[in-house]
């Protein structure tokens, strides 16, 4: 299967937070989007790993991504070395995408940091020839995807490119509280998170909400680039 789209995420859920909305709405628009987790985040608060493991498996259902695999490196201890390296390149491999959406390149946790570089490093090294990988028993083919963006998470990174995302802000909220033992919950007793708070549940609106004012729509996701986004034309900006 090749995909259009590579989303990587550190942790189950923060795809989801990241550019949900983003992948809701080109895979409506015909797009092939997968989603690649990183670790399975045994290291959270509240939860397990295989509580994570069905919550993330509903969330890909609810968005109607194509496919959805967990390379399992450590939560919170995984390091951007060769071993790493190549278990995200025959990923790429695998799959193809011409474009990977991966985590903000800083932010509060520093898993989501690290997530970010260790990608953005096997998207470069997946295109090298002679970095050999095997996949079925068979030699993969080098592949670089063509763009790699980077999604904004708990800090307020000033974006590169804000995508219209009016009529798919309902989409994407249902794919993130399918993580149910992560988000606002009052009945829950495992304790409280930075995640956890209602406030931060709203916020997933009003952020939403505050970039697609600052584009002249309803709702927005933003992401930096690691180069200059091409136009054909001025026009394609507006």
């Amino acid at each position: 299967m090749k995909l259009d789209i590579l989303a990587i995420g550190a942790h189950p859920d923060d795809v989801e937070l990241g550019c949900g909305a983003t992948i809701a709405k080109e895979i409506a628009n015909g797009k092939k989007v997968g989603i690649l987790d990183l670790t399975r985040g045994e290291l959270g608060t509240r939860g397990s790993a295989e509580i994570r493991d069905v919550e993330a498996a509903n969330a890909a259902k609810i968005l109607g991504v194509s496919v959805r695999e967990n390379i399992a490196l450590a939560d919170g201890f995984f390091v951007n070395d060769r071993e790493s390296q190549l278990k995200i390149i025959e990923i790429i491999r695998k799959y193809q995408p011409e474009m990977v959406l991966c985590n903000a390149i800083t932010d509060r946790h520093i898993d989501h940091g690290k997530g970010s570089k260790l990608a953005s490093d096997a998207c470069f090294l997946s295109g090298l020839k002679k970095i050999e990988t095997i996949a079925d028993g068979k030699p993969q083919e080098k592949w670089r995807p063509k763009t790699v963006y980077h999604y904004i998470q708990w800090q307020n990174i000033e974006p590169d490119v804000v995508v219209d995302v009016t009529g798919f802000i309902d989409k994407k909220c249902e794919s993130v509280f399918a993580y149910t033992s992560q988000f606002h919950d009052p009945n829950n007793k495992e304790g409280d998170t930075p995640i956890s708070s209602k406030t931060f549940k709203d916020s997933i609106n009003y952020r939403a909400r505050d970039l697609g004012r600052l584009i002249g729509t309803e709702y927005g996701e933003g992401f930096t680039v690691e180069r200059y986004a091409a136009v054909n034309s001025l026009f394609d900006l507006i």
